[in-house]
């Protein structure tokens, strides 16, 4: 039984990963192909730059969620362990 419950929490945060680094693979693709055209079209001005750091902020937080999760495991850990001492 506990080996069913590592196996979904393991899985749960393979889903995570995964799905994190699709967003990554399709925010480099994508503001690659708009940096190519900005720079083909009107090289004289960067637009480009606005929708890479608008979707980046959003990237940002996507792995804030991913691998933030493990701080606050962390630290709900310890402080379990600290209740369990004061016991």
């Amino acid at each position: 039984m506990e080996r069913d419950k590592v196996y979904e929490r393991v899985r749960a945060k393979v889903e995570k990963l995964f799905g994190f680094y699709t967003h990554l693979a399709v925010y480099l693709c994508v503001n690659g192909v708009l940096f190519t055209i900005n720079l083909m079209t009107s090289p004289g001005y960067l637009w480009a730059i606005w929708p890479l750091m608008g979707w980046g902020i959003g990237l940002f937080f996507h792995a804030f969620g991913v691998y933030g999760s493990g701080y606050k495991e962390r630290m709900i850990e310890k402080m379990v362990e600290k209740e369990m001492g004061q016991q």
